[in-house]
């Protein structure tokens, strides 16, 4: 497969992950991730080591503290293409709200995807670009 088709391939599955992250579509954004993917956050002490876990959490900041999307922007996007696996960068502006108030968050994130194919990182083995891994980092203004 050439660069131009996997850089496109994972630029449209990126862009989906966000949309259903920005527009609070949980399902798609969480069937996003393969179920054994990995997440670190700044705001988490602890590496994440599935999908379920962060779904998990997810749920317990909703209960806690009344976490709801308002918006996200995703901007300087980077895709490097190493044959089946692929890492997205970009910078991340999320509007959220909690029941503390709202509050724009600036932040840096890469996340990992792969081809999943054969089943392979629980996917359906139809091809399609999982993200596997994701790293999430405050950025700080130049």
């Amino acid at each position: 497969m050439s660069t131009t088709t996997t850089v496109q391939e994972v630029r449209a599955a990126a862009d989906a992950l966000v949309a259903a992250f920005a527009e609070g579509r949980l399902d798609d954004y969480f069937g996003a991730f393969a179920p054994d993917a990995t997440f670190v956050f700044h705001t988490t002490p602890q590496r994440l080591g599935s999908t379920a876990e962060y779904r998990a959490l997810w749920e317990k900041w909703v209960a806690e503290d009344g976490f709801r999307i308002l918006a996200c922007t995703s901007s300087a996007q980077l895709i490097q293409d190493l044959g089946d696996t692929a890492v997205f960068s970009h910078d991340v502006e999320t509007r959220i709200s909690t029941d503390s108030g709202e509050e724009t968050v600036q932040e840096r994130e890469t996340i990992v995807f792969t081809r999943a194919e054969n089943g392979a990182e629980g996917g359906a083995g139809d091809g399609r670009w999982v993200a596997v891994h994701e790293h999430l980092s405050a950025r700080t203004a130049a």
